[in-house]
């Protein structure tokens, strides 16, 4: 009888796991369709620009979003809201070891680690950000609409030993501060 019941449990146990993993999918993210903003803060304004996604991916439990997982191309920085000469300088110098140094590092990961639901295709994420070899956890809010998903993160660049420019490091900067804190804006399709 004990046999029975205990195989009993087992068997139930073995089902509800497997059952668990029937509606698990990964849904590979349109890098050509998807698109990355970026936005930095200086005393004296701002700068902002694209980057691209080298590959990514969303994991879902039926349709509620666990997870996911994404390369960004270091090199592909690309400026914006300046031409000619001065935005090949801008592009340099985001490249450059001073910020986040793409000979080194040719890309940026982020593989979300948790999610919660925050109402109707509306998730608060955790994810582990790499920049620079460097891995620290990000909080940040994702909405997934049909097969499109957008997010919006805030990312502190000191964390990832990103100095230039930062009146965290560097006293006496005066207007040639650089705030520490970056956002990107992102749309994936999928």
């Amino acid at each position: 009888m004990k046999n029975r019941i205990l195989n009993s449990v087992v068997v139930l146990a073995v089902a509800i796991g497997a059952s668990a993993f029937v509606n698990a999918v990964t849904k590979e993210v349109n890098v050509k369709e998807s698109q990355v903003n970026w936005k930095g803060y200086k005393v004296t304004g701002s700068h902002y620009g694209t980057i691209a996604l080298k590959s990514g991916s969303l994991e879902f439990q039926g349709d509620v979003l666990t997870g996911g997982e994404f390369v960004v191309d270091m090199n592909s920085i690309n400026t914006t809201d300046l031409s000619g000469e001065y935005k090949d300088q801008l592009d340099g110098h985001l490249k450059s070891d001073d910020f986040f140094g793409v000979e080194n590092h040719p890309t940026a990961t982020l593989k979300i680690s948790k999610v919660t639901s925050s109402g109707k295709n509306s998730y608060e994420a955790t994810g582990d950000l790499t920049i620079k070899g460097k891995t620290h956890p990000v909080d940040f809010e994702i909405s997934v609409y049909g097969s499109k998903a957008t997010a919006n993160l805030k990312i502190d660049r000191s964390k990832y030993n990103i100095r230039y420019g930062s009146g965290s490091f560097f006293d006496n900067l005066g207007d040639k501060t650089i705030y520490d804190e970056f956002d990107l804006n992102v749309d994936l399709v999928f």
